[in-house]
């Protein structure tokens, strides 16, 4: 039931775990990456529940009723789901739906209807994961610095304008600290959200053990029965509910950091207990009670909610941080996959290959979450539209492992069944917030659906030129033959033309031999290919070196999705494997595409206006691949859209 075992020169991401020594690093250091957001939900869950428009009156009955809920709702969907099904689906270690995507790609002219629903569900959920990283920072530093004005607390430190003036002051140094990497503060991670869980779960068990009785919640009876009691409107708290699931796609996402067992002995260990205890802790401060403004904060007083504030803080900029680095790493994919323009992907670490920082997403996640802060205010406004974006994307993934169960060979009735299961639970949420998107559920599925036209444009349009240079581009045989009659002039050095086609003649190249007239004396075919696997070692990089005459090399080298191509580095290892080249007297040669709108057929009008504008803006090509710009010459061609 497990993934194919990697072919020669993929990279299995799981790593080596030798012992105990091994398993309780990697453990504390997937508390800091993996649940920071899930561990910070207790902020603002609970209280949702019992304020607001869809609140419910503390009474001990809906109190029980709905710690009943997140239990379960704990239970359900982040133990049976995720840690026993879902995280068996890797992609040769690696998580997250776009490397769930990559499991259903099919081999090339092997693509079906079924497949082609798969890849737009998965890109919509992945558009939604953008929403989600522009949300989660924003309410979780807003939550926590809430802290300060709870229990009825006055003076500037307490009010709304300098609440809301610190979160945007947060959130803007958190981004832009990002250029730095994550390296240095990622050791600082793991300890910060260990202290902050074992800190929440012990103020939470210091009041269950004024009111045990709390713990009969445990009993499904009692969420069946504030179900009965409410109806509709009980349902409609599950849109609240679902705030402490939030983070739960992180599990998935970050599989291929840590592994299986340190994720999962890191939630049964340590956050599961934790958030059982403050949950349960803050349902029996309200059974105690019978209001609280902030249930959380509201379970120590007096100076000790000063302290409790900053570490508060300090988590939730450890989640914002892991939502952050997970869209610098969806990005990522998504170029290398096809789905979107090249941008600026920067590597913060000599020896982490998917430490990466990407200035184009880092500012536009910066603006976004200031921006929402600043307009919405509340943690309660921007609880509103966080359900829509995290139970749209579960509900993705839950459709996207029925295709990888039955490609694992699963039945039909057995893979349909645990499936229908999961989305019963998951559509359960989804619908719950549908009542909330006037309130502030549209952001994320407006962000959604803006990410998700981008990608389909992208894909759309660079298939369209695919069929415009296949069209142009003559057979390298023929090309070959050619040649042997006309004998050109052949000047000294080396040029490399890069082509995505390794059957044909670059089009740039036969835009310059048409005009100049000239070929140098060795001529390298370098085509770079992107294979469904997140990376590729170094050795086994460089498919194929093949001589084919007349001083023309074609060399085929293949990346991982979760990797940035670097062509010096390759042909410093094509040197190594016979070919000989001397930077100083080779020439790159790219192709540079001016597209004109027309109206043919095949793409609407609006669509390729879209794509020609994506296509001016994308990180050049010689960027991208960290080709030396004083060694490029581009060939420009027109293309009618």
């Amino acid at each position: 039931m497990s993934s194919a075992p990697a072919q020669a020169g993929e990279v299995t991401h799981a790593p080596q775990i030798h012992g105990l020594g091994d398993l309780s690093k990697l453990s504390l250091a997937a508390l800091g990456v993996v649940y920071g957001d899930i561990g910070t939900s207790p902020l603002y869950s609970l209280k949702e529940c019992f304020s607001g428009e869809h609140g419910v009156p503390v009474t001990p009955a809906n109190v029980l009723g709905v710690v009943s809920l997140v239990f379960w709702s704990l239970t359900l969907v982040i133990v049976v789901k995720y840690m026993i099904f879902v995280m068996r689906a890797d992609n040769h270690g690696e998580g997250g739906i776009l490397a769930l995507l990559a499991l259903l790609k099919p081999k090339v002219g092997k693509e079906t209807r079924s497949v082609r629903t798969y890849v737009m569900l998965g890109l919509f959920g992945a558009a939604l994961l953008y929403g989600d990283g522009v949300i989660t920072p924003a309410i979780s530093v807003l939550s926590a610095v809430e802290g300060l004005g709870a229990g009825g607390a006055s003076g500037i430190l307490a009010s709304r304008t300098f609440i809301v003036a610190l979160t945007v002051v947060i959130l803007i140094m958190l981004f832009l600290a990002q250029r730095r990497g994550t390296a240095g503060v990622g050791a600082v991670f793991g300890p910060t959200m260990l202290v902050w869980l074992l800190t929440i779960g012990g103020i939470g068990l210091s009041w269950i053990i004024k009111h045990p009785s709390v713990l009969a919640a445990v009993s499904p009876t009692y969420a069946i029965q504030f179900f009965a009691a409410h109806g509709v409107h009980g349902f409609l708290i599950l849109g609240a509910v679902v705030l402490c699931i939030t983070g739960g796609e992180a599990l998935y996402a970050d599989m291929g950091h840590f592994g299986r067992k340190p994720i999962r002995a890191a939630w049964f260990c340590v956050v599961y207990p934790a958030l059982i205890l403050c949950y349960f802790g803050q349902a029996s401060l309200l059974i105690e009670r019978g209001a609280a403004d902030n249930p959380f904060f509201d379970m120590v007083s007096g100076v000790w909610r000063y302290p409790l504030v900053a570490i508060a803080t300090l988590a939730t900029i450890v989640a914002s941080q892991a939502l952050i680095s997970g869209a610098f790493s969806m990005t990522q994919q998504a170029v290398q996959l096809g789905y979107w323009p090249r941008v600026t992907i920067k590597h913060t670490s000599g020896t982490a290959e998917g430490q990466i920082y990407i200035p184009e997403i880092n500012s536009g996640l910066m603006i976004a979450c200031s921006a929402l802060v600043l307009t919405l205010q509340e943690s309660s406004k921007l609880a509103a539209a966080y359900g829509i974006a995290v139970t749209g994307t579960m509900s993705i993934t839950s459709l996207l492992f029925y295709g990888v169960a039955r490609r694992w060979g699963w039945s039909r009735f057995w893979s349909m069944g645990l499936v229908v299961c999961f989305l019963f639970v998951d559509l359960s949420f989804f619908t719950a917030n549908v009542d909330k998107v006037s309130e502030g559920g549209w952001f994320p599925l407006a962000v959604g659906l803006g990410i998700f036209t981008l990608m389909t444009t992208w894909h759309r349009g660079r298939a369209r030129l695919g069929e415009f240079v296949r069209a142009a581009t003559l057979p390298i045989s023929v090309f070959l033959e050619d040649l042997a009659q006309t004998k050109p002039q052949r000047v000294r050095g080396t040029a490399i033309f890069m082509t995505s086609n390794p059957d044909g003649a670059p089009p740039a190249m036969l835009h310059h031999f048409k005009h100049n007239k000239v070929l140098h004396e060795q001529v390298v075919l370098l085509s770079i290919q992107t294979w469904h696997v997140p990376e590729i070692t170094e050795s086994g990089r460089i498919e194929r070196i093949a001589d084919l005459g007349q001083g023309f090399f074609q060399v085929i080298a293949a990346y991982g999705f979760m990797q940035t191509p670097n062509v010096i580095d390759l042909m410093r290892r094509c040197r190594a494997a016979g070919l000989e080249t001397h930077t100083a007297d080779t020439t790159f040669f790219l192709g540079r595409e001016t597209l004109l709108i027309t109206d043919r057929r095949g793409m609407a009008k609006w669509r390729k206006a879209l794509f020609s504008f994506m296509s001016r803006n994308a990180r050049p090509a010689n960027a991208f691949f960290s080709i030396p710009p004083n060694r490029v010459i581009e060939l420009g061609t027109q293309i009618e859209l």
